[in-house]
Protein backbone atom coordinates (compact mmCIF):
# COMPACT_ATOMS: atom_id res chain seq x y z
CA UNK A 1 0.00 0.00 0.00
CA UNK A 2 1.14 3.27 -0.75
CA UNK A 3 1.64 4.54 2.74
CA UNK A 4 3.00 8.07 3.36
CA UNK A 5 6.11 7.53 6.36
CA UNK A 6 8.17 10.89 4.76
CA UNK A 7 7.48 13.88 2.37
CA UNK A 8 9.87 16.43 1.40
CA UNK A 9 8.28 19.11 -0.44
CA UNK A 10 9.98 22.55 -1.61
CA UNK A 11 6.49 24.71 -1.27
CA UNK A 12 6.32 28.53 -2.70
CA UNK A 13 7.61 30.54 0.42
CA UNK A 14 8.40 27.92 2.39
CA UNK A 15 10.63 28.43 5.62
CA UNK A 16 11.03 25.44 7.32
CA UNK A 17 9.96 22.30 7.76
CA UNK A 18 9.43 20.51 11.32
CA UNK A 19 8.73 16.57 11.30
CA UNK A 20 7.12 15.09 14.19
CA UNK A 21 6.40 11.30 14.84
CA UNK A 22 3.42 11.87 12.89
CA UNK A 23 3.06 15.06 11.08
CA UNK A 24 5.11 16.55 8.81
CA UNK A 25 4.40 20.48 9.24
CA UNK A 26 5.75 23.15 6.59
CA UNK A 27 5.98 26.68 7.55
CA UNK A 28 5.12 28.93 4.52
CA UNK A 29 6.43 32.64 4.80
CA UNK A 30 6.12 32.70 8.19
CA UNK A 31 2.35 32.99 8.71
CA UNK A 32 0.91 30.07 7.51
CA UNK A 33 1.52 26.33 8.56
CA UNK A 34 0.97 23.52 5.81
CA UNK A 35 0.65 19.84 8.07
CA UNK A 36 0.79 16.59 6.67
CA UNK A 37 -0.97 13.71 8.65
CA UNK A 38 1.37 10.99 7.41
CA UNK A 39 0.58 6.75 7.89
CA UNK A 40 3.62 7.10 10.44
CA UNK A 41 2.39 5.68 13.91
CA UNK A 42 4.37 5.78 17.21
CA UNK A 43 3.57 4.43 20.55
CA UNK A 44 5.80 4.62 23.48
CA UNK A 45 6.96 8.08 21.99
CA UNK A 46 8.50 5.28 19.48
CA UNK A 47 7.84 5.46 15.74
CA UNK A 48 7.05 2.34 14.59
CA UNK A 49 8.98 0.72 11.48
CA UNK A 50 5.73 0.92 9.16
CA UNK A 51 3.40 3.32 8.10
CA UNK A 52 -0.43 2.63 8.51
CA UNK A 53 -2.76 2.97 5.24
CA UNK A 54 -5.09 5.59 5.43
CA UNK A 55 -4.21 6.48 8.67
CA UNK A 56 -3.40 10.01 8.35
CA UNK A 57 -6.36 10.61 6.23
CA UNK A 58 -8.70 9.18 9.45
CA UNK A 59 -6.93 11.44 11.62
CA UNK A 60 -6.74 14.59 9.50
CA UNK A 61 -10.46 14.28 8.69
CA UNK A 62 -11.63 13.77 12.09
CA UNK A 63 -9.56 16.88 13.69
CA UNK A 64 -10.91 18.56 10.61
CA UNK A 65 -14.57 17.78 11.72
CA UNK A 66 -14.08 18.17 15.48
CA UNK A 67 -12.03 21.59 15.04
CA UNK A 68 -15.34 22.82 13.33
CA UNK A 69 -17.65 21.46 15.41
CA UNK A 70 -15.80 23.21 18.93
CA UNK A 71 -14.71 27.05 17.01
CA UNK A 72 -17.27 28.34 19.13
CA UNK A 73 -15.66 27.03 22.73
CA UNK A 74 -12.20 27.80 21.15
CA UNK A 75 -11.03 29.46 17.55
CA UNK A 76 -8.65 26.91 16.01
CA UNK A 77 -5.65 27.63 14.01
CA UNK A 78 -7.52 26.01 10.62
CA UNK A 79 -7.91 27.75 7.22
CA UNK A 80 -9.23 24.93 5.27
CA UNK A 81 -8.23 20.90 4.40
CA UNK A 82 -7.21 21.60 0.82
CA UNK A 83 -6.43 17.60 1.19
CA UNK A 84 -7.66 14.11 2.87
CA UNK A 85 -4.37 14.31 4.85
CA UNK A 86 -3.74 17.94 4.99
CA UNK A 87 -4.58 20.96 6.72
CA UNK A 88 -4.01 24.59 6.14
CA UNK A 89 -3.95 27.31 8.75
CA UNK A 90 -2.35 30.07 10.79
CA UNK A 91 1.22 29.78 12.50
CA UNK A 92 1.32 29.97 16.31
CA UNK A 93 3.36 29.43 19.01
CA UNK A 94 2.84 26.65 20.71
CA UNK A 95 2.77 26.09 24.55
CA UNK A 96 5.05 23.42 25.47
CA UNK A 97 2.63 21.63 27.43
CA UNK A 98 -0.08 19.04 26.37
CA UNK A 99 -3.49 19.21 28.13
CA UNK A 100 -4.12 15.90 29.10
CA UNK A 101 -7.51 15.35 31.02
CA UNK A 102 -9.02 12.03 32.08
CA UNK A 103 -12.80 11.01 32.75
CA UNK A 104 -11.67 7.32 33.82
CA UNK A 105 -8.92 5.58 35.09
CA UNK A 106 -7.19 3.37 31.86
CA UNK A 107 -4.23 3.24 30.31
CA UNK A 108 -1.02 5.46 31.41
CA UNK A 109 -2.94 6.60 34.49
CA UNK A 110 -3.77 3.20 35.16
CA UNK A 111 -0.50 1.82 35.14
CA UNK A 112 0.75 4.52 37.54
CA UNK A 113 -2.05 3.62 39.94
CA UNK A 114 -1.81 -0.06 39.25
CA UNK A 115 2.42 0.87 40.80
CA UNK A 116 0.92 2.22 43.96
CA UNK A 117 0.85 6.03 43.23
CA UNK A 118 -2.02 8.15 44.12
CA UNK A 119 -0.81 11.50 42.92
CA UNK A 120 -0.77 12.29 39.42
CA UNK A 121 0.37 16.04 38.03
CA UNK A 122 -0.44 16.67 41.41
CA UNK A 123 -3.96 15.33 41.54
CA UNK A 124 -4.98 13.07 44.21
CA UNK A 125 -6.50 9.90 43.42
CA UNK A 126 -8.75 7.76 45.88
CA UNK A 127 -8.06 4.07 46.95
CA UNK A 128 -10.38 1.43 45.41
CA UNK A 129 -10.13 2.64 42.22
CA UNK A 130 -10.46 -0.82 39.22
CA UNK A 131 -9.21 0.02 35.37
CA UNK A 132 -11.71 1.57 33.38
CA UNK A 133 -13.98 3.53 36.67
CA UNK A 134 -15.11 6.48 35.81
CA UNK A 135 -13.43 9.28 38.08
CA UNK A 136 -16.28 11.77 40.07
CA UNK A 137 -15.02 14.24 37.89
CA UNK A 138 -12.78 14.74 34.94
CA UNK A 139 -9.02 15.45 36.22
CA UNK A 140 -6.61 17.39 34.12
CA UNK A 141 -2.94 15.74 33.92
CA UNK A 142 -0.36 17.69 31.70
CA UNK A 143 2.79 16.71 30.22
CA UNK A 144 5.51 18.57 29.00
CA UNK A 145 5.56 18.60 25.49
CA UNK A 146 8.92 17.47 24.08
CA UNK A 147 10.31 17.42 20.88
CA UNK A 148 12.46 14.36 20.76
CA UNK A 149 12.04 11.38 23.55
CA UNK A 150 9.48 11.46 26.16
CA UNK A 151 6.74 13.75 27.27
CA UNK A 152 6.63 13.65 31.01
CA UNK A 153 3.93 14.28 33.87
CA UNK A 154 3.92 17.29 35.50
CA UNK A 155 2.25 19.26 38.06
CA UNK A 156 0.36 22.83 37.41
CA UNK A 157 1.95 24.01 40.02
CA UNK A 158 5.15 23.21 38.28
CA UNK A 159 4.79 24.37 35.00
CA UNK A 160 3.76 28.28 36.28
CA UNK A 161 6.80 27.13 38.64
CA UNK A 162 9.20 26.50 35.06
CA UNK A 163 7.15 29.79 33.22
CA UNK A 164 6.20 27.51 30.49
CA UNK A 165 2.51 28.97 30.72
CA UNK A 166 1.70 32.64 32.67
CA UNK A 167 -0.98 31.55 35.55
CA UNK A 168 -3.57 33.41 33.60
CA UNK A 169 -3.24 31.60 30.63
CA UNK A 170 -2.96 28.07 32.03
CA UNK A 171 -6.32 28.98 33.88
CA UNK A 172 -7.81 29.94 30.13
CA UNK A 173 -6.47 26.24 29.41
CA UNK A 174 -7.84 24.42 31.58
CA UNK A 175 -11.60 26.30 31.11
CA UNK A 176 -11.20 25.38 27.58
CA UNK A 177 -9.89 21.81 28.39
CA UNK A 178 -12.90 21.49 30.57
CA UNK A 179 -15.41 22.92 27.82
CA UNK A 180 -13.73 20.59 24.73
CA UNK A 181 -13.97 17.75 26.51
CA UNK A 182 -17.39 18.01 27.64
CA UNK A 183 -18.43 18.60 24.02
CA UNK A 184 -16.30 15.97 22.66
CA UNK A 185 -18.16 13.40 25.59
CA UNK A 186 -21.58 14.82 24.13
CA UNK A 187 -20.82 13.73 20.86
CA UNK A 188 -19.10 10.51 21.59
CA UNK A 189 -22.49 10.01 23.59
CA UNK A 190 -24.84 10.01 20.62
CA UNK A 191 -22.81 7.69 18.82
CA UNK A 192 -22.37 5.42 20.93
CA UNK A 193 -18.99 5.61 22.43
CA UNK A 194 -17.19 6.46 25.76
CA UNK A 195 -14.69 9.62 25.32
CA UNK A 196 -11.89 8.39 28.08
CA UNK A 197 -9.35 10.46 27.97
CA UNK A 198 -7.73 12.84 24.80
CA UNK A 199 -4.95 15.72 25.19
CA UNK A 200 -5.33 18.90 23.71
CA UNK A 201 -2.80 21.27 22.28
CA UNK A 202 -2.81 25.52 22.15
CA UNK A 203 -0.72 28.17 20.94
CA UNK A 204 -0.69 31.48 20.52
CA UNK A 205 -1.39 33.83 17.19
CA UNK A 206 0.43 36.68 16.21
CA UNK A 207 -2.02 39.49 18.00
CA UNK A 208 -1.40 36.77 21.47
CA UNK A 209 -4.15 35.09 20.96
CA UNK A 210 -4.96 31.55 22.15
CA UNK A 211 -5.82 28.85 19.73
CA UNK A 212 -6.29 25.25 19.78
CA UNK A 213 -4.02 23.74 17.22
CA UNK A 214 -3.06 20.31 16.36
CA UNK A 215 -5.44 17.57 16.43
CA UNK A 216 -8.56 16.83 18.57
CA UNK A 217 -10.63 13.66 19.43
CA UNK A 218 -8.79 11.61 16.99
CA UNK A 219 -7.36 7.94 17.88
CA UNK A 220 -3.98 8.99 18.30
CA UNK A 221 -5.12 11.85 21.01
CA UNK A 222 -8.30 9.99 22.63
CA UNK A 223 -8.98 6.72 23.94
CA UNK A 224 -12.93 5.73 23.13
CA UNK A 225 -14.85 2.87 24.97
CA UNK A 226 -17.86 1.32 23.62
CA UNK A 227 -21.00 2.59 25.67
CA UNK A 228 -22.89 -0.54 25.04
CA UNK A 229 -21.91 -2.91 27.92
CA UNK A 230 -19.58 -0.70 29.45
CA UNK A 231 -21.13 -1.38 33.11
CA UNK A 232 -21.46 -5.10 32.59
CA UNK A 233 -17.67 -5.55 31.77
CA UNK A 234 -16.42 -3.30 34.74
CA UNK A 235 -18.67 -5.62 37.30
CA UNK A 236 -17.36 -8.53 35.92
CA UNK A 237 -13.61 -7.07 35.96
CA UNK A 238 -13.86 -8.15 31.79
CA UNK A 239 -11.61 -5.36 29.24
CA UNK A 240 -13.75 -2.83 28.19
CA UNK A 241 -14.75 -2.93 24.14
CA UNK A 242 -12.29 0.21 22.69
CA UNK A 243 -11.47 2.37 19.85
CA UNK A 244 -7.94 3.53 20.43
CA UNK A 245 -4.33 3.19 19.75
CA UNK A 246 -4.19 1.46 23.20
CA UNK A 247 -4.60 -1.93 21.25
CA UNK A 248 -1.23 -1.28 19.13
CA UNK A 249 0.93 -0.49 22.95
CA UNK A 250 -0.99 -4.02 23.71
CA UNK A 251 0.36 -5.76 21.55
CA UNK A 252 3.85 -4.42 21.53
CA UNK A 253 4.01 -4.86 25.33
CA UNK A 254 2.62 -8.66 24.90
CA UNK A 255 5.94 -8.71 22.55
CA UNK A 256 8.44 -7.39 24.88
CA UNK A 257 8.42 -3.97 23.41
CA UNK A 258 7.63 -0.27 25.73
CA UNK A 259 9.82 1.76 24.35
CA UNK A 260 13.09 1.18 26.85
CA UNK A 261 16.21 1.07 26.05
CA UNK A 262 17.49 -2.23 24.26
CA UNK A 263 14.01 -3.47 23.50
CA UNK A 264 13.59 -4.53 20.12
CA UNK A 265 10.29 -3.82 18.10
CA UNK A 266 8.38 -6.78 17.29
CA UNK A 267 7.98 -7.43 13.42
CA UNK A 268 4.83 -5.97 11.99
CA UNK A 269 3.58 -8.46 9.81
CA UNK A 270 1.29 -7.09 6.64
CA UNK A 271 -1.91 -8.94 8.44
CA UNK A 272 -1.01 -6.46 11.65
CA UNK A 273 -0.15 -3.54 9.69
CA UNK A 274 -3.94 -4.15 7.92
CA UNK A 275 -5.50 -5.03 11.18
CA UNK A 276 -4.49 -1.18 12.31
CA UNK A 277 -5.58 0.03 9.51
CA UNK A 278 -9.27 -1.45 9.84
CA UNK A 279 -9.54 -0.22 13.62
CA UNK A 280 -9.12 3.52 12.48
CA UNK A 281 -11.39 3.63 9.69
CA UNK A 282 -13.87 1.91 11.88
CA UNK A 283 -13.39 4.62 14.52
CA UNK A 284 -13.56 7.24 11.93
CA UNK A 285 -17.21 5.75 10.89
CA UNK A 286 -18.48 5.02 14.54
CA UNK A 287 -17.16 8.54 16.00
CA UNK A 288 -18.42 10.65 12.74
CA UNK A 289 -21.22 8.66 11.92
CA UNK A 290 -20.53 8.80 8.30
CA UNK A 291 -18.78 6.59 5.68
CA UNK A 292 -15.08 6.17 5.22
CA UNK A 293 -14.02 7.02 1.65
CA UNK A 294 -10.54 5.91 0.72
CA UNK A 295 -8.83 8.12 -1.17
CA UNK A 296 -6.39 7.88 -4.31
CA UNK A 297 -3.20 6.60 -3.08
CA UNK A 298 -2.01 5.41 -6.41
CA UNK A 299 0.27 9.02 -6.77
CA UNK A 300 -0.05 10.42 -3.32
CA UNK A 301 2.82 12.41 -2.80
CA UNK A 302 2.19 13.96 -5.94
CA UNK A 303 -1.80 14.37 -5.52
CA UNK A 304 -0.55 16.33 -2.19
CA UNK A 305 1.99 18.07 -3.90
CA UNK A 306 -0.56 19.46 -6.28
CA UNK A 307 -3.11 20.60 -3.97
CA UNK A 308 -1.23 22.14 -1.26
CA UNK A 309 0.60 24.52 -3.91
CA UNK A 310 -3.23 25.27 -5.59
CA UNK A 311 -4.62 25.96 -2.89
CA UNK A 312 -2.25 28.31 -1.82
CA UNK A 313 -1.90 30.05 -4.73
CA UNK A 314 -5.96 30.24 -4.90
CA UNK A 315 -6.24 31.57 -1.63
CA UNK A 316 -3.77 34.34 -2.07
CA UNK A 317 -1.11 33.13 0.43
CA UNK A 318 1.98 32.56 -0.66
Amino acid sequence: MNAITKTDFKFPKQKSFYKGKVRDVYNIDDKYLVMIVTDRISAFDVVLPKGIPYKGQVLNQIAAKFMSATSHIVPNWIIDVPDPVVSVGHLCAPFKVEMVIRGYLAGHAWREYKAGKRELCGVKLPDGLKENDKFPEPIITPTTKESVGHDEDISKEEIIKQGLVSENDYEQLEKYTHALFERGTDFAARKGLILVDTKYEFGKNKDGKIMLIDEIHTPDSSRYFYSEGYQERQKKGESQKQLSKEFVREWLMENGFQGKEGQQIPEMTNDFVNAVSERYIELYENITGDNFIKSDVSQVLKRVEENVTAFLKKNELI
